[in-house]
């Protein structure tokens, strides 16, 4: 079997982008795996963590509008491989420090380089795919941050175990350097980069004559569109880190697992997700004519209900803490993807998407740092009840965002 040119190239971007994302997470996770040993190892109680683990989330949001900005402006390869780089010497670093000030500083140095990934990465993407493409391809596509969150997890856990804090970091450091080398060789802004005609010239074409006035080709509806769905991704994102970040800490703390076994269990989010992610992006092309946000509200729904589950017998027994943990992830994944990814390319233009997917990814980055701090404060004292609850709470925001961007694709507002 033969495949054209564009078609090699297509393998070529979707491998070395959904690596480059993947890949991100290994020097990543392993802060949120080793919290556990470090505040057994170095006395760093949960307040001390909180703040740390805010160092990374803050410059991480205050990332992503810039670097979604910069990659709008000079292409998202340059970027990607810079951030890259810079995420694998700090994790290389954290592993031969415990002073708390030099791993704060670390940490904030790790998040404006890791802030250079979903944005870019998306960007690189978009002008490879079509729309009537876009929901499937980004569906499996976006799979990259729940199996790269599950397998470094599980890297840093083992490594953990086995070899101490230290090689946690290291070990997450060698795999992105083999990302980074591969990345490198096989990605590519657009299709005439390679000499290659565009994949989906009317799309440009469109937006340049509806547009041709402004620089983004941004109206005061897209600037709607994209806070509306900025702040359905803030609460989406506070859930997700919420559950992602303490996890492990939950279940060492308040269930009595080993440290090992707790940041294996943890994965039971990041693996139903990636089935959630592939599912929501198949329905949405299939069933709902590439419209994003419909198939996102039925999902959001789901979560909510799963967050009821989790908050009514979560505390109280490991068996539906566990379950809880994996419909969750199941259900959130799914929206999270679609309207960040495809989603944060439709509701603005093929050239102005890093910029919307920085915006977008940056309010919920928002999101990702209030909870880090406020769960940090909550969990001094033992039980997660009250944890829940909040999370509970924050779903029905994120449904009652995403019907508001339902309500303005009704009148005409938007077409996500």
């Amino acid at each position: 079997m033969s495949y054209s040119p564009q078609s090699r190239w297509r393998y070529r971007i979707f491998a070395s982008t959904w690596l480059s994302y993947a890949g991100f997470y290994f020097c990543r996770k392993p802060f949120f795996i080793s919290k556990p040993a470090l505040a057994e190892e170095l006395s760093w109680d949960p307040s001390l963590l909180g703040f740390i683990g805010s160092a990374y989330l803050i410059t991480y949001t205050i990332g992503q509008f810039i670097m979604g900005w910069a990659g709008s402006k000079w292409g998202p390869r340059i970027l990607l491989l810079f951030g890259m780089a810079v995420s694998i010497a700090v994790n290389f670093l954290f592993g031969i420090t415990n002073s708390w000030t030099t791993f704060s500083l670390l940490m904030m140095i790790n998040g404006f380089a890791q802030s250079t990934g979903w944005s870019n990465n998306v960007a690189a993407m978009a002008p490879w795919f079509s729309r009537k493409e876009r929901g499937t391809v980004m569906g499996f596509w976006a799979t990259n941050y729940q199996i790269g969150g599950v397998l470094a997890s599980g890297l840093a856990a083992w490594v953990l175990a086995r070899w101490g804090i230290q090689w946690s970091f290291w070990a997450g450091s060698i795999i992105l350097l083999g990302v980074w080398i591969f990345f490198l060789f096989n990605q590519r802004n657009k299709p005439e980069d390679v000499g290659l005609r565009p994949v989906d010239s009317s799309e440009n074409e469109s937006i340049i004559e509806k547009n041709v006035q402004r620089d983004l080709g941004w109206s005061s509806a897209i600037w709607s569109n994209i806070l509306l769905v900025g702040g359905f991704y803030f609460f989406v994102k506070f859930i997700r880190y919420a559950l992602w970040s303490w996890t492990p800490f939950l279940l060492y703390r308040d269930y009595g697992l080993a440290l090992d076994d707790a940041g294996h269990l943890s994965t039971a989010f990041d693996f139903a997700g990636a089935f959630g992610v592939i599912a929501a992006g198949f329905i949405s092309d299939k069933y709902f004519s590439g419209k994003r946000a419909k198939i996102s509200f039925y999902f959001i729904l789901a979560m909510t209900a799963s967050t009821m589950l989790l908050y009514t017998y979560g505390p109280a027994s490991l068996l539906y803490f566990g379950i809880s943990l994996a419909l969750v992830g199941f259900t959130l994944y799914g929206p999270d993807a679609l309207m960040t990814g495809a989603g944060a390319i439709e509701v603005s233009t093929l050239r102005g998407a890093a910029f919307a997917a920085g915006i977008i990814n940056g309010l919920g980055a928002v999101g990702s740092v209030v909870q880090e701090f406020i769960l940090g404060s909550i969990l001094d004292s033992p039980g997660a009840g009250t944890i829940f609850s909040i999370l509970l709470a924050l779903a029905v925001f994120a449904a009652i965002f995403l019907f508001l961007v339902l309500l303005r694709n009704k009148t005409g507002k938007a077409d996500l």
